[in-house]
């Protein structure tokens, strides 16, 4: 004989299944224990299964009772017991979703949707880029100055009388303090804009996010945990505005830079620099791989953040259950467990990226040891001066500085985009049952008949249960009726129908002789059906 049992969860409808029987089921998995009736069985003995990946209910354990020589089996899991049977060999498999699994497979950045959201604010964004390569361009420029400063001080190098060294030495001495005073300015206008930019980018994408999940289905509370949803809304959009904000400004600043201190560095010395870009491609490649290697441990790291905040979330949320099986150091044990497998990630991570700096430091250190040598040959050979010498060493600083903004920033863009393609996932997603639109019927023609016919239902998160089948129900006008069952029988059930928070798999209910397919919901909810919930919630707010 085979039981199908459903642990019910109170955040959401989706259920974890197991089944009961003399013999393995191959549709479910993860989770495979074996109990086998002995006579010694101890009373009220205990044992349980963790699993390390596992949330919602399949922290089970298996309570075990000597009664009439049979083995007394209670099913129990995170959100309360499911059912009591006898048998004399139990097999139990249990199914449950792994943490974090709903950010395995995420779309693709919508690069349109963050057009749209950043338009109004283009002319900001287009001043912010401008100033930011306006500051970039001015930076490139110092170098220059800085080798013509170089070359007098060593004309004058010896002299007793150095008679114009004042006069030579003013024209690039204000030149750079005039870039310095140019370059502040400019720095101060693209940050503050981008400052303003983000913070007004990351309102609009909070409110669209909230309005989309407000509009959402209740299907898709069912399938989507609590704290996955507000992690979305607080830490996804910080984590994507605050990465918009450096990628546009520092990132775009460092590539122009680089770019520029190239071409400067090329006028000054063409043999250093062509030296020099013969090997920076190979370097950059295996920049390459190491980054893909980050990006890979960085996403499995968020992704276990997330399943840190929903076991933390669950277990709060339901701690009367929690203490009502004495859970509490079982679920410490699962959070800890979190924790430590986010720790490794990260730490991992960390190493990951202390080897790319330190790779990079190694590399750009290298650089400036060979432009010295070369140069100092150069020099020796009268086919370059002290003063390029100079700007060649402070340009390459400068792309060696650039280089490691940008291996910082690489981090952020990776989350940054991550972050967004789940908050975009939200944004997108339609609503399959609209908030308004639909007939209203005047309250002087309403004559609230309520007729179940032939109604077949089952929930979307658990298609192969079916609660309502063929199901008939007529409900005149102005009777009072109570539908009486045991739990589970589909009470509550009847009434979300009605209120239309899920669509009949068959059949029609009518309201006033009217399909509610075909009823304003807005309408149906607010001014024609009440609704009293077993557990009143009261929000934080004036009445």
């Amino acid at each position: 004989m085979l039981w199908t049992v459903n642990i019910l969860q109170s955040i959401s409808k989706s259920s974890v299944i197991c089944s009961l029987g003399s013999r393995s089921s191959s549709v479910l998995r993860n989770v495979h224990h074996v109990i086998k009736h002995r006579s010694n069985v101890p009373l009220n003995a205990r044992s349980f299964y963790s699993s390390k990946n596992y949330s919602n209910g399949v922290n089970i354990f298996l309570r075990l009772r000597n009664n009439s020589l049979k083995a007394s089996i209670l099913i129990s899991g995170y959100y309360g017991y499911s059912m009591l049977k006898y048998a004399p060999v139990i097999t139990v498999d249990c199914a449950a979703n792994k943490l974090g699994e709903q950010n395995q497979n995420l779309p693709p950045f919508d690069w349109k949707k963050f057009f749209e959201l950043i338009w109004p604010d283009v002319w900001s964004l287009l001043g912010a880029i401008f100033a930011a390569l306006a500051a970039a361009l001015m930076n490139i420029q110092i170098p220059i100055y800085l080798g013509t400063v170089i070359n007098v001080m060593t004309r004058y190098l010896g002299s007793v009388t150095p008679a114009n060294f004042n006069a030579e030495m003013q024209g690039p001495v204000f030149s750079i303090l005039g870039l310095y005073v140019a370059q502040s300015a400019a720095t101060f206008v693209y940050i503050y804009l981008l400052s303003n930019l983000g913070e007004r980018l990351a309102t609009r994408l909070k409110c669209e996010l909230y309005s989309s999940i407000l509009r959402q289905d209740l299907a898709f509370f069912d399938q989507k945990r609590t704290g996955d949803l507000v992690d979305c809304i607080t830490s996804d959009v910080q984590e994507f505005k605050s990465a918009f904000k450096m990628v546009v400004s520092q990132g775009l600043r460092s590539l122009t830079q680089i770019v520029g201190c190239v071409v400067s560095m090329y006028v000054l010395s063409s043999t250093m620099t062509m030296g020099m870009l013969v090997i920076v491609p190979t370097v950059i490649v295996g920049g390459t791989m190491v980054g893909a290697v980050l990006r890979s441990v960085s996403r499995a790291a968020q992704q276990q953040s997330a399943a840190i905040t929903t076991v933390s979330e669950e277990t709060i949320s339901n701690i009367r259950t929690v203490r009502a099986f004495a859970n509490e150091q079982l679920e410490l044990q699962r959070f800890q467990g979190q924790v430590e497998r986010a720790q490794t990630l990260y730490q991992k991570l960390g190493a990951g990226i202390a080897l790319f700096q330190a790779g990079t430091n190694l590399f750009l250190n290298g650089i400036v040891l060979a432009s010295l040598t070369v140069g100092g040959y150069l020099i020796a050979a009268q086919e370059l001066d002290a003063g390029k010498l100079m700007s060649f060493l402070v340009a390459t600083q400068t792309i060696q500085r650039s280089l490691a903004q940008l291996s910082l920033l690489f981090g952020s863009y990776v989350r940054g985009v991550q972050a967004g393609a789940r908050v975009f996932q939200f944004i997108n997603t339609e609503e399959k049952i609209p908030l308004t639109g639909g007939k209203i019927i005047p309250a002087h023609s309403l004559v609230a008949d309520v007729e179940f016919e032939n109604v077949t239902f089952a929930y979307p998160t658990r298609p192969q249960q079916v609660v309502l089948k063929d199901f008939n129900l007529k409900l005149p006008a102005g009777k009072t009726v109570a539908i009486v069952g045991t739990s589970g029988n589909g009470k509550s059930t009847i009434a979300a129908l009605l209120e239309r928070f899920y669509d009949v798999d068959g059949g029609t209910i009518r309201v006033g002789g009217v399909d509610v397919r075909e009823l304003d919901p807005s309408w149906l909810r607010g001014q024609t059906i009440g609704i009293i919930n077993q557990e009143p919630v009261l929000f934080a707010t004036s009445i």
